[in-house]
């Protein structure tokens, strides 16, 4: 238990920046756990929390180990996320059930945003978000993550929705649940893999300054909800939009014939696109998730 908050364990170093009012950025474990290979997953997850720490924050890596939820991970505990089996891929609706059945989970953006919430931290660094799948209107496959996007105040930092993704129905959704979507420092929305995605922001702000004051005067305001900074990959890193369209429609149209559904959806096709381009989708979204820390880290820096 930590800070009256039960079966909540927070790592010495995130306990001590807290109690300092010193900046913390919050990471999620399932891009760990699913969304990349090992060693891949592990080396990746030590970089970012480097660049977390390089940019003067302390990085809080969230997942729930034997039902014990933990807000910031030692190195072996990191490693243990990277490789048991199984690893539930936790969301809002089983975060509980995990803790309760003392299970191991790592954590999606909602799950994320929820533990971060509780232990009070406000800014959170991913990949990209979840968001409508495309045939939502079928299936009504839409993530959680927009939801919790919705309700709870945290800060993401991420490469916009995930490309696999129904981009704009994404924005219809996080617009219909009051949350703000930023461009950094461009006018267009990233989408993931590609700088551009070919829709206009909402909103746009160019420095970690102006993203802390505007998290600022929203909860001077009472505002709710959390908000979502669009950061676009590197431009040394992308991979262009026509360029990937062509490769995630194939790899839906596989997912499609194979009967991948509900949370092995997102897995799936980003295994199989890194293997239709060899491995440089993987190097693109390493790329992105750190640059998404780096920004995390000045924000949260700005905060304080």
């Amino acid at each position: 238990m930590s800070g009256g908050v039960p079966h909540l364990a927070l790592h010495n170093d995130v306990a001590s920046a807290l109690a300092a009012d010193q900046p913390v950025v919050a990471l999620e474990s399932t891009i760990i756990s699913h969304g990349m290979p090992w060693p891949k997953n592990v080396e990746t997850a030590r970089q970012v929390e480097a660049d977390i720490r390089a940019g003067g924050a302390v990085p809080a890596t969230i997942a729930v180990l034997d039902g014990m939820i933990h807000v910031g991970l030692s190195d072996g505990q990191l490693d243990h996320i990277a490789q048991a089996d199984p690893v539930m891929k936790l969301s809002r609706a089983d975060l509980a059930f995990a803790v309760a059945e003392r299970r191991t989970g790592a954590t999606t953006v909602a799950a994320t945003m929820m533990v971060a919430h509780m232990a009070g931290i406000e800014v959170f660094a991913t990949g990209g978000i979840g968001g409508v799948h495309r045939g939502a209107e079928i299936d009504l496959d839409i993530s959680a993550d927009l939801h919790e996007l919705g309700r709870t105040p945290v800060t993401v930092i991420a490469g916009g929705a995930k490309a696999i993704l129904d981009i704009p129905k994404t924005l219809e959704v996080l617009e219909t649940q009051g949350v703000p979507v930023v461009a950094y420092g461009q006018d267009n929305l990233p989408a993931f893999w590609s700088r551009d995605s070919g829709l206009k922001a909402p909103l746009r702000l160019d420095t970690p300054s102006q993203i802390a004051g505007f998290m600022a005067v929203r909860k001077q305001l009472g505002a709710h909800g959390g908000m979502l900074i669009a950061n676009p990959v590197p431009a040394e890193n992308e991979i262009p939009q026509d360029e990937m369209s062509v490769l995630i429609k194939a790899a839906l149209g596989e997912a499609g014939q194979r009967g991948i559904a509900g949370k092995d959806v997102t897995p799936f096709l980003l295994t199989l696109i890194a293997e239709m381009t060899q491995g440089r989708s993987l190097e693109t979204n390493i790329a992105l998730v750190r640059a998404n820390a780096r920004l995390a880290a000045e924000i949260a820096v700005a905060l304080v």
